[in-house]
């Protein structure tokens, strides 16, 4: 690379490089311009003003500053999600929108706030203050849930976050990523046919996946209820099997689906049941009712078995008995056993969901020594989460559920450039990357949103 002093402007260096594979020389310049690799992001800035962010955020927030010179707490939470929706994997990478004054332009930012601001706000939080904020900012977006007639499905789950430090509540528990090392065990609750975060707590590593689930159903609870959010059945997998649980959702007549712990008592009945009904190739199912150790009353459990296939490792003179893997459901659903099995197979989307979480908006790194500040930021990235459904709904409510990743890559990364025009400040849209005609279906659809009423969600 050559430098080249003889330029019209004395001031600017150029330098002169040659492409890898040949052709002509390039000049690389300066320009004063602000530009932004993700000038798609002015569609997502246009569906935040129009469901009235600012507004909520300011109503809500209970971190004040004093100093004239701070940056309003609203802004530095903004900022953030911003961070994580473009890809941020740190705190610190959250300072890098601070030279995008493209970017600020779109949120009407006067400036962006560095790492070490934004950790000091979560810093701030405490659980009187994280019910303050977040409970009020979930129920104002459960208010434009689609209605359903026949009730939503909640799932439940967990999962676990890796730790290398000494945070609060990072402790050694189930881990299988890393065996003996310290985690949170954060505990989900998902509504299915929305793909809507309904609730979330960060727990210590050491809890069971079942730990305070009665609790966090009844606030989960009730925050549909507040919102007028209908749950008819909720499914979850073995880690929440437990006579706990059970009584209270019978208490509430909902419908459970609960993958079963295989113990001796369940094997025997196993082995008693002669008629499988056959679903598909190979797929077997049955029920049977009983009671397990302590429990007072019977429940139905339905059965589903498929053959294990074993090729012998060298000829046999006669057929070995075949091998059965079973996988045992509690429900008090009236459903016949096939149907039980295929509503159940739907709560694959929490998986999904928990997956989009790690790996398109990485929710598992960013934590901080304080566990309320780690749970904040949680809310935070789950608050992301529930507002791109949103967003999806209001700009392309034909389209098929994107991931946050794929919104990135299809939408939100656009080059511009900030200019003017006259005296209106004006974002020109890079064409090579679609440019605003791409965008322009969605910016219209979010400007006629929301409609008159929730829309209204059929059964599926």
């Amino acid at each position: 690379m050559k430098e080249n002093t003889s330029t019209d402007d004395p001031h600017k260096t150029v330098k002169i490089m040659k492409p890898v594979f040949g052709g002509s020389s390039l000049q690389l310049r300066e320009t004063s311009k602000a530009v932004t690799p993700f000038g798609g992001l002015a569609v997502f800035a246009q569906f935040l003003q129009r469901v009235g962010w600012s507004e909520v955020v300011s109503e809500h927030m209970p971190l004040k500053y004093r100093s004239p010179n701070g940056i309003d707490p609203g802004h530095t939470l903004t900022t953030f999600m911003v961070s994580v929706l473009v890809g941020a994997r740190r705190f610190a990478h959250s300072g890098l929108l601070r030279a995008d004054h493209a970017l600020h332009a779109i949120f009407g930012f006067r400036r962006c706030p560095g790492d070490d601001a934004v950790r000091s706000m979560f810093g701030r939080f405490n659980a009187a203050k994280i019910e303050t904020f977040w409970r009020p900012l979930w129920s104002w977006m459960l208010e434009r849930l689609p209605l359903s007639s026949a009730g939503y499905t909640l799932d439940l789950d967990s999962s676990v976050f890796e730790r290398s430090g000494h945070q609060q509540g990072a402790q050694r528990g189930y881990n299988p990523g890393r065996r003996g090392g310290r985690s949170h065990h954060p505990l989900l609750a998902v509504l299915s046919e929305v793909h809507f975060v309904l609730h979330g707590w960060l727990r210590a590593g050491a809890t069971n996946a079942n730990s305070g689930v009665v609790n966090f159903l009844r606030e989960a609870l009730a925050l549909a209820d507040k919102a007028k959010i209908r749950i008819a059945t909720l499914r979850a997998d073995c880690g929440f099997y437990g006579q706990e649980l059970l009584e209270y959702l019978e208490e509430l007549g909902m419908t459970y689906l609960i993958i079963a712990r295989h113990t001796d008592r369940l094997d025997r009945e196993i082995q008693r049941i002669k008629d499988w009904q056959s679903v598909e190739d190979d797929v077997e199912v049955a029920e049977f009712n009983t009671a397990v150790g302590s429990w007072k009353k019977l429940r139905r459990f339905v059965v589903l078995r498929r053959p294990v296939r074993e090729k012998p490792k060298r000829a046999l003179l006669f057929t070995l008995p075949v091998k059965y893997v079973h996988r045992v459901l509690v429900t008090n659903s009236d459903k016949a056993p096939a149907e039980v099995w295929h509503q159940y197979d739907g709560r694959a989307r929490i998986e999904l969901c928990i997956r989009q979480l790690k790996e398109d908006l990485n929710i598992e790194g960013f934590c901080l020594k304080s566990f309320d500040g780690s749970e904040a930021a949680l809310l935070a990235v789950l608050c992301l989460y529930n507002l791109l459904g949103e967003f999806q709904r209001a700009s392309a409510p034909q389209r098929a559920w994107q991931t946050p990743r794929t919104l990135r890559d299809e939408v939100f990364v656009c080059g511009a450039i900030l200019g003017r025009s006259a005296r209106q400040v004006v974002l020109y849209f890079s064409m090579a990357w679609g440019g605003l005609e791409r965008r322009k279906p969605l910016l219209e659809n979010i400007l006629r949103w929301p409609p008159p009423k929730p829309p209204f969600l059929e059964a599926a």
